[in-house]
Order: structure tokens, then C-alpha cells, then sequence
């Protein structure tokens, strides 16, 4: 089976602010629109019951997960014993193939975050409060809200009773007093820090369960933190707008669409035949590259000038669906077949992938997507000291197929021949060694002693 990462996002909040329902409604939404949904629940206790009625672990299921995980110190399901608790990068990387995870829990999981905060939960109303504050007084997402709170405070203390004995109260200078705080609020030097937070609350239970750096959006009734999260610049939803927060996972962070395109061109003067069809390790090369990227393809396309010869392929993976395309121009060279690629293709994201690379990845597609995703990238093109490798690479069909085309009216053929009309994110090869610990992607085969070559090594002989 090849391993294909699955993105993944996390919904937070204290006990008792409602994560399991939005959670269930989440997954119910995204599975009602063709997504494959995983999830995790994370327990701090050990000893929780499995797929009984009106636990977690059942109302993620009935709701659509294909896959759920339950996690506490010392157990997880389905079920096995391990030492200690499982990281939650863990667990994810263990339920590969899903479009998207979604994690209830798990706030140190570094994972990009969703926070709730309810009115109706008392921590989550004080946890509200603290970020509200910080919005006000300028402190960066990710900081230590409650220290620099109390460092405020102590500066505020100062300046409070300097200004007192001085007989000339600045109220600019320091809100408490503005808001009419006495010594019975401020307390003793040194004391009650906690208590001089805003609206004298105790936040002890809400230290290291504020937004942080990685909070992506706020799920809130409570209009502080809905204004809070948009001075940050985070999206901010109800919690009965689960479309709406569903919208934006799928758009954000689910796996998109993607069309694979295995170029098999036609005869190889260097080959003597096609290169899709020659031998490796027993079958035709084609059958290689299609099993190694299927994974990755919700549409799989392959082009080819002799579709005759691969037709075999339908019956054998019928499960595929495999399109046999031809080249859309007569002019034979890269960048025509690029463009035959991006013409064909249903989806908006396309990789295209040379027949001849044995070790073609579908995890580099899957991360090269999500790339894409984050970056917004026309092209995304792997790259390292010899240049760029735009024959397994991911383009964005919207963006790409015009500049393409433009640019072999203009007489081009190179495939880079339009990268200067598009916006191009480069995959370095350390990203590319993160995607596929194995390396190799861009090994090809262009003569038969190079093939012989590398079947030798595949086979270790």
C-alpha cells in the first residue's frame, strides 16, 4: 500500500464546550459531500469505553467517520496497548488516504487549530475574556497571555499609586484605574495578579487553553472573542454555522481534487518500442506507474499515440477508470504534451508524471497539492540543483492551460516555457525528501542498459 499523508485539523476547547457535537455535525456535513472523513478523539483518562451508544467514539462513526481513533494515556482504539500516549502526529500519519482528519482534542498537537469557545461554558467565557484582552492590548497570537497580564498589572499597580500620591491620576496611562479599580481590586504588592486579569478573573484553568499561533479560526458565540478573532485576522464562525465552518475546511485544508496524468507518449527511438510497455520486473513499465499513482488520482488519464497498446490496461484496473488520450497537437515535445495533459484533465489540480520515472510518488503529489493549497500557486515544480522537474509536477489547470497554450502558438516546446507567465512555487528537495523519505521520484529510464540498470536495483541484484 503506498502511504499518502492525510491533512488534518483540530477542534479545540475546554470540557464541556460542545466539541463532540460540532465534531459530529463537522463530519457529517463533510461526508455528506463525497469527502473520506477520519477523525481522533483524544482522552486525558485512561478507561473509556469503545462504540457504545452516546460515547464519542459511536457518535463520530454514526455520523460518517470511515475511520475514528480513540486516544488516552496508555490505550487507544481499535485497540492497542502502547506505552505511554501517542503523539497525535502519531496517530495521524496512521490513517493515511483520507481526504481530511479532523481531531477532537489534542491542543499541543501542532496541527492547524480550531478554538471553541461557548457562553454558556464558564472557562470558555473567561478564556473569551483573556483573548479579548489580548486583542485590545496588541499581544501576538502564540504569546503568554496570562503573563503578560500579570506583568501589565504589576506596571499598572505601580503607576496607579505613584499617581495617587502624586495627587494627579493619569487614567490614560493605566486602564485599571481608568475603569475606577481600587486597592481592594489591585490587592496587595505581589498579590492577586491573577485576580487584576480582566474582570478580576481567576485564570489558572485557562493557562496554555488560549488561541495560539496555530488557531486558524474561532468557533464563538461570545461577541469578545468573535471580535477578538478578527482584529487577528482569524476567521471567526457561530457554532450552528457548521456549513459555513465546513466551507471553509474543505477550501483550506481538505485534499483537493486532483487528475494524474501518466505521459506515454508513443514509440521510443532510444527503447525501440514504448517506453509504457517495456518489461520491468516482469510487466509492462505502465502497470508501475499506475498502481504507484492511483493513490493519489481521483482521475487517472493516461497520454498516449498508440492507445491500441494500452487498451489491456481498462480490464485490468477497471477499478481506475483509466482514460487512454491522445495528444491534442501533432507537434511531439514537452510542453505539447503538457498541454494535451491540462486539456484532458476534469480537475482543477493536474500532476503530470513521466511513464519512465519507476519511483514516481504518490505522496509527493499529495503534498505537492497541498502546497498548492497553501501557497495558491499556478505551478508547483520540484526543483534542486540541476533545475526544475516539471514532469512530476502538480499545475493548476485554471491557471496554466491559456499560458500553455500561448505559449506554443509563440513556437515553444520547452515544458518551462511558460513558468515566467504563472506564479510558481518551487519544492526543494528537502520537501520533497519529507513527501517520500525514499527519494528517487525523478530516476528515468531513457535507454534499455538504463532501465536494465535500475530493475537490477529494484530487484537487488
Amino acid at each position: 500500500m503506498v502511504y499518502i499523508p492525510s491533512p488534518a485539523v483540530a477542534v479545540v476547547g475546554r470540557h464541556n464546550s460542545g466539541k463532540t457535537t460540532l465534531v459530529e455535525r463537522l463530519i457529517a456535513e463533510l461526508v455528506a459531500r463525497g469527502l473520506d472523513v477520519g477523525s481522533v478523539k483524544h482522552h486525558s483518562h485512561a478507561g473509556f469505553d469503545i462504540d457504545y451508544p452516546g460515547k464519542d467514539s459511536y457518535r463520530h462513526r454514526a455520523a460518517g467517520a470511515r475511520e475514528a481513533v480513540i486516544a488516552a494515556p496508555g490505550q487507544m482504539a481499535c485497540i492497542k496497548s502502547i506505552e505511554g500516549e501517542l503523539e497525535c502526529a502519531d496517530i495521524v500519519r496512521g490513517m493515511p488516504g483520507h481526504d481530511i482528519v479532523v481531531v477532537e482534542g489534542y491542543r499541543k498537537s501542532g496541527l492547524p487549530t480550531i478554538e471553541i469557545m461557548r457562553a454558556a461554558n464558564e472557562s470558555d467565557a473567561r478564556a473569551a475574556s483573556v483573548f479579548a484582552e489580548g486583542a485590545r492590548c496588541g499581544w501576538p497570537l502564540g504569546a503568554d497571555f496570562t503573563q503578560l497580564a500579570r506583568e501589565r498589572v504589576v506596571v499598572e499597580r505601580g503607576a496607579y499609586r505613584a499617581a495617587l500620591g502624586a495627587g494627579s491620576l493619569d487614567t490614560s496611562a493605566c486602564e485599571l484605574a481608568a475603569s475606577g479599580a481600587s486597592d481592594d481590586v489591585l490587592g496587595a504588592p505581589g498579590e492577586g495578579d491573577d485576580r487584576s486579569l480582566p474582570s478580576g478573573i481567576d485564570c489558572v484553568d485557562i493557562v496554555g487553553k488560549l488561541p495560539t499561533a496555530s488557531t486558524v479560526a474561532v468557533v464563538t458565540d461570545i461577541d469578545e472573542a468573535r471580535r477578538a478573532a478578527v482584529s487577528y485576522g482569524v476567521p471567526a464562525f457561530d457554532p450552528d454555522d457548521v456549513r459555513a465552518l465546513a466551507d471553509f475546511l474543505e477550501q483550506r485544508f481538505a485534499r483537493p481534487r486532483v487528475t494524474v496524468v501518466i505521459q506515454a507518449g508513443g514509440e521510443s527511438r532510444r527503447m525501440g518500442r514504448s517506453k509504457a510497455t517495456v518489461a520491468f520486473a516482469g510487466r509492462p513499465l505502465i502497470c508501475r506507474l499506475v498502481e504507484r499513482l492511483a493513490p493519489a488520482a481521483d482521475e487517472l488519464i493516461i497520454t498516449t499515440n498508440e492507445p491500441e497498446n494500452l487498451e489491456f490496461l481498462k480490464d485490468r484496473y477497471p477499478e481506475h477508470g483509466i482514460r487512454l488520450v491522445p495528444d491534442a497537437r501533432t507537434v511531439r515535445g514537452a510542453l505539447p504534451g503538457l498541454y494535451t495533459a491540462l486539456l484532458a484533465a476534469s480537475n482543477p489540480y493536474v500532476a503530470v508524471v513521466a511513464c519512465d520515472m519507476v519511483f514516481a510518488s504518490a505522496s509527493l503529489v499529495v503534498a505537492e497539492s497541498l502546497a498548492m493549497n497553501e501557497s495558491g500557486a499556478d505551478a508547483v515544480v520540484p526543483s534542486n540543483k540541476h533545475g526544475f522537474e516539471p514532469f512530476h509536477a502538480l499545475y493548476r489547470r485554471a491557471g496554466c492551460l491559456s499560458a500553455v497554450q500561448a505559449a506554443l502558438d509563440r513556437g515553444e516546446k520547452r515544458a518551462q516555457a511558460f513558468f515566467s507567465e504563472v506564479n510558481v512555487c518551487e519544492f526543494p528537495q528537502e520537501r520533497v525528501l519529507e513527501a517520500e523519505p525514499m527519494g528517487g521520484c525523478f530516476i528515468n529510464a531513457n535507454t534499455p542498459e538504463e532501465l536494465r540498470s535500475i530493475e537490477e536495483s529494484f530487484l537487488g541484484k
